[in-house]
């Protein structure tokens, strides 16, 4: 099963932190763009049958930008596209949105159109941070939201969240992660702020009052026990759910398992090989192809990804992939694992053969550095 992503590069302001591929949309851009979706929708079906026999999907995301924008009827029409080519009946199919309005009439026909997840970016709990992150909601409006979708009929809700942000303390932390159980969510995004090249942060950021290092490490280990408290499960680097609701979407990505990204920046993995779309609006209306971006699914990739989830890197599933290459995991990778284990950053679990490696909180927090470390030995 592979799953489906759909940009949507339309938002309503640039946050200074933000660099995902977005810009302003007029009505009759967002109906072409909607059209070409549709038509690569059917496109890429037909290629795919043709050359598997089948191609089924079981989760449809759309990201962004901010897909609400977009509209409830042409998002209804982009599923009801998915559905004839590619999506199972019992499909996860996320929508990211952000709730600066009453969304009320949206969730509802969201709902009936078969979406049956939403993401919402709150960022903050706390009105100083949602100003400084040029979010233009307020703490009471994601409530509202919230409130509104389980009207609506939605029973998979997850929340984002930035930790250290420019003067944030364990308390304003704690407070945010509180309001969010407190509106018993499933899934709570977590992600450490990070000042991208290009952005109004970046180019500013010797006068924003950031966390040193210390100080982050213990905004995010703090945040990990906190969560686990109110029941929110660690199952990826940055990402906590109650059980049994984990994004099944993303899951696909840290698998290193096969998806189709549509729409300009979106990127794919299909077949062995990685291509995706460029950042370009006016050529993905015009027609452009994706461009290749090389083989994926080597051995370093796969343990990489795989090292970003709690489950961790499974010897035997390595195993079972890689065998016909005669790759394996060398003692050589076992014997620094040991020593990382021994430092407090992962764990071995299982005998030989069946050994299970994942990362601790500590690792998950210095996890490009650990990562490289074993990958460099397999």
């Amino acid at each position: 099963m592979i799953g489906l992503y759909l940009h949507i590069p339309f938002c309503d302001g640039k946050c200074p932190y933000c660099d995902f591929y977005s810009m302003a949309g007029s009505d009759s851009l967002k109906e072409e763009y909607t059209r070409r979706l549709e038509s690569l929708l059917t496109e890429w079906e037909g290629k795919l049958r043709e050359k598997e026999g089948s191609y089924k999907a079981d989760t449809l995301y759309f990201g962004g930008g901010t897909p609400n924008l977009l509209g409830a009827s042409r998002l209804a029409r982009l599923i009801e596209n998915a559905q004839k080519g590619f999506l199972l009946e019992n499909a996860e199919i996320t929508l990211e949105a952000n709730p600066t309005s009453r969304l009320d009439a949206f969730f509802e026909e969201m709902a009936a159109a078969g979406a049956n997840r939403l993401s919402l970016g709150l960022q903050s709990a706390h009105e100083e941070e949602l100003r400084l992150l040029g979010r233009r909601h307020t703490a009471r409006q994601a409530a509202e939201a919230v409130e509104a979708a389980r009207r609506a009929g939605f029973r998979n809700i997850s929340l984002d969240l930035m930790m250290g942000l420019p003067g944030q303390n364990w308390e304003m932390l704690q407070e945010s992660i509180r309001f969010c159980a407190s509106l018993e969510v499933e899934h709570i995004s977590a992600y450490l702020l990070k000042i991208e090249p290009g952005t109004p942060f970046w180019q500013k950021k010797s006068s924003l009052n950031l966390p040193d290092e210390e100080e982050i490490c213990h905004l995010y280990l703090s945040a990990c026990e906190e969560l686990e408290k109110l029941g929110y499960f660690q199952y990826e680097i940055s990402n906590f759910a109650r059980p049994g609701f984990e994004g099944r979407h993303n899951l696909k990505y840290w698998r290193c398992e096969e998806y189709l990204g549509l729409g300009p920046a979106a990127h794919s993995y299909l077949g062995g090989k990685r291509f995706y779309y460029p950042r370009d609006l006016e050529g993905f209306l015009a027609g452009n192809l994706p461009v290749e971006d090389g083989p994926g699914g080597s051995p370093e990739e796969f343990c990489m990804l795989a090292l970003r989830l709690r489950e961790g890197l499974s010897e035997e599933i390595f195993r079972n992939r890689y065998e016909e290459e005669g790759v394996f995991l060398p003692e050589r990778f076992w014997k620094e694992a040991s020593l990382l284990e021994k430092a407090g950053f992962c764990r071995i679990e299982g005998e030989e053969g069946k050994r299970v490696l994942s990362l601790t909180p500590r690792g998950f927090l210095v996890s490009n550095s650990v990562i490289l470390e074993l990958t460099e030995r397999i």
